[in-house]
């Protein structure tokens, strides 16, 4: 569904989410999303605003310790130091005592406004071989240990932890982690509305994270699953019981949506997306931002599912992704885009469509 300036939703009154001592009002956060959202998506979500609360790409607790053993800096850390506020950093590992130590050094060192904790990635490299993110859905006390460490260690910063709702469909226990959660000190939980055997298959429940509201005392539940629109949004506080909510995949080519649906909170008409002609200057600032970052032949590999990114859903992309999917320099990236990224059609073909 896209939005359109023209159609502004019935408004809706949503109060600004508190978590910790911090406001974040639009109560519209960005997921963490690795391989994604480093600084640049970040400052080209920022340039279209709407967003309440930003958050970097996931880090490891463990290889950031290493790296800075190495005298090395994080990659996925580039930008937090000098980058507005508030901004979340969310972390992984499975060992309190480096965990505390890595949330202590993101907020004495880089400043960050929450330090979020990742019990919901599902994927292998963090599940099965590291045995963390939402593997530990299955050690509630093992979660436990590790909030209280990083709750301590990062005081008065508030920390946060985002889960799904159980290992597998046969095993849904985020009422119990949930409470879990609060009761080791953390300021907030995210709930992805779906288990981590599930992956992104199928539709996220958003009953199921209704249903865990009523388990937490005093902090805030922010939902997220397939919020693609300003529509979706509006319907999110509206029908089920959560103080905020997160958008992820669905944002990743269109950085503007957090303006729509701030805008939509607000009963204010909202934005159309912008044309095919402004989507591809937003594509080519990205890169350029990448590129100066990483460099001209890292930026440009970097960029190559981001480009694809921006093209998902429209109408002739697909010689434009596969292309992009194979690019290998600076001057054939500007040529793909140029050449491939579908375009607005021509004012006449316009007028000859309304008038048929």
């Amino acid at each position: 569904m896209n939005d359109s300036a023209d159609n502004a939703l019935p408004p809706i009154s949503v109060e600004p989410l508190q978590i910790g001592d911090l406001v974040i009002d639009p109560p519209i956060l960005q997921a963490p999303m690795a391989g994604y959202t480093n600084y640049a998506f970040r400052q080209i979500v920022r340039e279209y605003g709407g967003v309440g609360l930003q958050a970097t790409e996931m880090v490891s607790a463990r290889s950031f310790v290493w790296l800075d053993q190495q005298a090395e800096f994080p990659d996925r850390l580039w930008g937090v130091e000098d980058e507005a506020r508030p901004l979340a950093v969310q972390m992984w590992d499975n060992d309190p005592d480096t965990m505390a130590r890595v949330g202590e050094r993101l907020v004495g060192e880089f400043g960050v406004s929450v330090v979020d904790i990742n019990f919901g990635c599902p994927v292998k490299q963090v599940t099965q071989s590291a045995h963390s993110g939402s593997y530990l859905l299955r050690w509630p006390e093992k979660m436990f240990s590790i909030i209280q460490r990083v709750v301590q260690a990062c005081a008065p910063t508030p920390v946060t932890a985002k889960i799904r709702l159980g290992c597998s469909r046969e095993c849904i226990n985020a009422h119990e982690i949930a409470q879990v959660v609060e009761e080791a000190g953390a300021a907030a939980l995210t709930v992805h509305g779906r288990t981590a055997a599930d992956f992104f298959k199928g539709s996220a429940d958003w009953e199921k994270i209704s249903e865990i509201k009523p388990y937490l005392k005093k902090i805030p539940l922010i939902g997220n699953g397939d919020l693609d629109s300003a529509a979706k949004v509006v319907e999110a506080f509206r029908s089920y019981n959560v103080d905020g909510v997160m958008i992820a995949r669905a944002c990743l080519g269109r950085p503007w949506l957090f303006a729509q649906a701030a805008a939509a909170l607000k009963g204010e008409p909202v934005p159309a997306d912008p044309s095919l002609t402004e989507q591809r200057a937003c594509l080519l600032r990205h890169y350029d931002l990448v590129v100066k970052r990483f460099g001209v032949e890292k930026g440009t590999m970097l960029m190559r599912k981001f480009a694809c990114c921006y093209a998902t859903g429209m109408y002739g992309a697909r010689a434009f992704r596969t292309a992009a999917a194979k690019v290998s320099s600076q001057a054939e990236f500007y040529e793909i885009v140029e050449n491939l990224f579908p375009r607005d059609p021509a004012p006449e073909a316009v007028e000859s469509a309304g008038a048929s």
